[in-house]
């Protein structure tokens, strides 16, 4: 796969709101197989696109890029040969923003690669065609939110909608608010004022638990009169939901996330390593074994009892 060929299947994933890893060497240290400006795309299930190294140094790339997805950040990964790990209580102090990995079975060489945490934007719906609804999406979307409006009741809710903001100025209020919240749609909001929303709230057809997570007003009281205020209000509020709260148990996370990958150790060479099938792997005693590498997978396949298996 080229360098062209991976960038558009970068923007293909984007485009299909798939969350993945970009990773970029920039810089390496002879002897490497890799070379500033290699890339390679990391999914969620651990599979690896592209090129930034032999079968250890994409190990490696794997198991940083997975625990990248699980809060989504970005960071410059150091593979070296050395025994040195900036995760260790007892390395020395690395600069901020750099994670160092001693991972003694590369060939030699050292790798810097710039991993990019690639996540969906927080999809909000908006429905309704009122002033309110088309100042919502134009704030939203440019606030960094993905935005559908919709002004059918019967269009469908995406299956990661984070958020609904209904501003319909009582048009179909009650079947686009109850499909939100049986979707368990995080952030439900109705645009109306107290009194009315109070009373469309309490005509909803929905359980008891279900009703009370309408926002209504939905937005920040900023004193907001303007629709364009009254915009500026709500997506306020959703960028505070989103960065400082936590749905109930039984509600979809506020923004798309990537379940924590498993870890294991390499029995022989005493790494971690993801516990994913695109791991290097092996069955044995009715156990699976994870490895960084081929070498180690061999040793280990040549004396398991060796390695306490």
């Amino acid at each position: 796969m080229t360098g062209t060929d991976l960038l558009a299947r970068a923007d293909r994933l984007r485009a299909e709101r798939t969350p993945f890893v970009l990773a970029t060497v920039v810089r390496a240290e002879r002897p490497t197989s890799a070379k500033a400006g290699d890339r390679a795309i990391v999914m969620s299930d651990g599979t690896i696109e592209g090129f930034v190294g032999g079968v250890c140094a994409e190990s490696t790339v794997r198991l940083e890029g997975l625990r990248l997805l699980d809060h989504g950040e970005s960071t410059l990964l150091r593979i070296t040969p050395a025994e040195e790990d900036s995760r260790s209580a007892s390395a020395e102090a690395t600069p901020e923003g750099l994670i160092v990995v001693g991972n003694p079975c590369l060939s030699g060489g050292t790798l810097d690669i710039f991993l990019e945490a690639v996540l969906p934007a927080t999809l909000v719906h908006v429905f309704g065609a009122a002033p309110i609804a088309r100042a919502l999406a134009t704030v939203a979307e440019a606030s960094g939110f993905s935005v559908t409006a919709s002004t059918d009741p019967s269009d469908p809710l995406a299956e990661d909608t984070a958020a609904v903001v209904v501003a319909s100025h009582g048009r179909d209020e009650v079947k686009v608010l109850e499909a939100a919240l049986r979707a368990g749609v995080p952030y439900v909001g109705l645009v109306a004022s107290p009194r009315r929303g109070v009373a469309v709230v309490s005509s909803l057809e929905v359980t008891d638990d279900q009703r009370p997570r309408v926002r209504t007003p939905a937005g920040l009281d900023i004193g907001a009169h303007t629709p364009l205020e009254i915009a500026v209000s709500v997506v306020a509020e959703l960028v505070s939901v989103r960065a400082g709260l936590r749905p109930p148990p039984t509600v979809r996370p506020l923004f798309p996330v990537v379940e924590p990958a498993a870890t294991a150790v390499d029995p022989v060479c005493g790494m971690s390593v993801a516990a994913v099938p695109a791991s290097l792997h092996l069955e044995h005693a009715g156990k699976t074994w994870y490895f960084c590498g081929p070498g180690c997978r061999q040793a280990f396949a040549d004396d398991p009892g060796h390695y306490g298996a």
